[in-house]
C-alpha cells in the first residue's frame, strides 16, 4: 500500500504544473514527507529528492518544470511564506541553505553561475500551485541582472523602491541571509500578521558576480501593492538562456 502511494505521488509530481495544482496541492509534501523524509531516515539516501538534509530540515527536489529548476522544500509539514514557524527565533535559515545548494542547479547544467545568475523565489499564498513551502532555485534573466545591478553598491538595509519588468519591486542590499538578515524576517517586520505575510513574495539574487564580496539583493513585492504580483518567478529564467547548451 505504501508503495502504491509512492508511486502515486510520483506520478502526480511528474505532471504538469497546472494539472498538479489541479489534482493535488499536497503533493509536493506526500513526495517531500512520504518519500524522501523516511527513505533518508531508513537507509541515508535522498529517494526521489536530489538531497535531503535532516539536520537542516530541508530536502532538494528537482522540478518537472524547467532545465535546471529544483525547489528547496521542509522536511516538515510548514504551508508557505504566512507560516509564523518560519520567523521563529529557531526557524531553520533556508534561503541560506537554498544559496549554499545552488550547485544542484549549477549541476543540472554542467557549469558553474556567478552570484547574480542565481536566483532564490517564494509566492504569495495566492500565487502558487502547493500547500507546503518551497522556494524556487534556478537562474537569473540576463535583463533581470542588468536592471539589478545599479543597486549593488547600495547602503545595506535600506529599501529602494522600482519598477522591474512592469512591477512594482522594493529592494534591499544586505550582506548576509542568515539571522536579522533571514529576507523572511526582513519582510515580516513590516507584515507581522500572517494574513499581510501571505500576500507577499521574495526573491533573491547575487548583488554582483560574488556573493561573499558583494553581497545580496532581496526583491519584495505583494498583493498589497499597486502593480504587485504576488509573484516574482517570472523574473527567473527557468529555460537558463545565460547558460551555454550543452
Amino acid at each position: 500500500m505504501a508503495k502504491a502511494a509512492a508511486l502515486v505521488a510520483v506520478a502526480v509530481v511528474a505532471s504538469s504544473c497546472a494539472e498538479l495544482a489541479a489534482a493535488d496541492p499536497d503533493a509536493l509534501w506526500k513526495i517531500v514527507g512520504g518519500q524522501c523524509v523516511p527513505e533518508a531516515r531508513a537507509s541515508g539516501h535522498p529517494g526521489q529528492c536530489t538531497s535531503v538534509d535532516l539536520a537542516g530540515h530541508y530536502a532538494i527536489l528537482k522540478d518537472i518544470s524547467g532545465r535546471s529548476q529544483h525547489l528547496l522544500i521542509p522536511t516538515e509539514r510548514v504551508t508557505g511564506i504566512e507560516s509564523p514557524s518560519i520567523v521563529a527565533p529557531n526557524a531553520p535559515d533556508y534561503w541560506a541553505d537554498g544559496w549554499s545548494s545552488r550547485n544542484t542547479v549549477e549541476a543540472s547544467l554542467k557549469q558553474p553561475l556567478a552570484a547574480d545568475q542565481f536566483g532564490l523565489e517564494i509566492n504569495s499564498e495566492y500565487r502558487r500551485s502547493q500547500q507546503q513551502l518551497h522556494i524556487h532555485m534556478d537562474c537569473m534573466r540576463t535583463d533581470i541582472i542588468d536592471a539589478l545591478a545599479p543597486y549593488r553598491h547600495d547602503q545595506p538595509g535600506q529599501w529602494h523602491w522600482e519598477t522591474i519588468d512592469g512591477a512594482r519591486y522594493r529592494i534591499m542590499h544586505v550582506t548576509s541571509l542568515s539571522q536579522d538578515n533571514d529576507p523572511f524576517r526582513i519582510v515580516a517586520r513590516d507584515h507581522p500578521d500572517s494574513q499581510s505575510m501571505a500576500t507577499q513574495t521574495i526573491l533573491v539574487t547575487g548583488a554582483g558576480p560574488s556573493a561573499d564580496q558583494d553581497g545580496w539583493l532581496v526583491l519584495n513585492s505583494g498583493l498589497d501593492v499597486d502593480n504587485g504580483s504576488g509573484t516574482a518567478e517570472g523574473l527567473l529564467d527557468h529555460a537558463c538562456h545565460l547558460a551555454a547548451a550543452h
